[in-house]
């Protein structure tokens, strides 16, 4: 390599690293939200964070659009988390789909009526849990479903942006959502439960 070779090449990765800090820094916080709810734990979701812009660094030639750059970055982040947790045999037991369908925390919560005067009875009983409430049960979801959960109510991307970023079709996000929203509200049935929210001792005629 020349010389004058040599300094182009060296300016074209300066250029380059200028390029991907101005599309990827500002991203940054919401990374990091997205580790953390993703992981449970601030610690690890610094390091993962720092990882995935690595690799992204390291791939940023690969990105076409620089428009795509968020799902683009959450999509690197999503797969190094999938790589963290694999082995562990960490989520809460499967469950039947005729199972998921059937239940319906709506109509739980309208049968039981643990709050007689509320003119917002579904939402005021949501608003009884604890943030680490959700937090423990979202974080109990297999990664199939609390990934995309993440995305879509923290980070408000949409059916076809959770899609690029998941790496599936649409289809399939929207099937994860939805069983992955039917688990979420069954764990949070049951911690109602053992916070005596709702009347357990109440038997139902069969």
């Amino acid at each position: 390599m020349t010389e004058d070779a040599g300094r182009a090449a060296v300016g074209h990765d300066v250029e380059s690293r200028r390029r991907f800090e101005e599309l990827t820094v500002p991203h940054l916080g919401a990374l990091y939200r997205l580790a953390v709810k993703l992981t449970g734990d601030r610690t690890a979701a610094e390091d993962l964070v720092q990882e995935a812009y690595l690799k992204a660094l390291t791939a940023f030639a690969t990105l076409r659009d620089p428009g795509r750059v968020k799902p683009w970055l959450f999509q690197i982040l999503s797969r190094l988390v999938a790589d963290s947790h694999r082995g562990e045999g960490r989520g809460i037991p499967a469950v039947s789909v005729e199972d998921l369908d059937t239940f319906s925390l709506y109509d739980l919560v309208w049968e039981e009526d643990p709050m007689p005067y509320s003119d917002h009875l579904h939402d005021d009983f949501l608003a009884q849990f604890h943030d680490e409430e959700v937090r423990a049960a979202l974080l109990a979801l297999p990664r199939a479903y609390r990934v995309p959960l993440v995305l879509v109510y923290t980070e408000e991307l949409s059916y076809q942006e959770l899609a690029e970023t998941l790496g599936c079709p649409v289809g399939t996000v929207m099937s994860r959502l939805h069983r992955g929203r039917k688990i979420l509200e069954r764990e949070l049935w049951e911690c109602a439960k053992k916070r005596g929210l709702v009347r357990t001792w109440k038997q139902r005629s069969s």
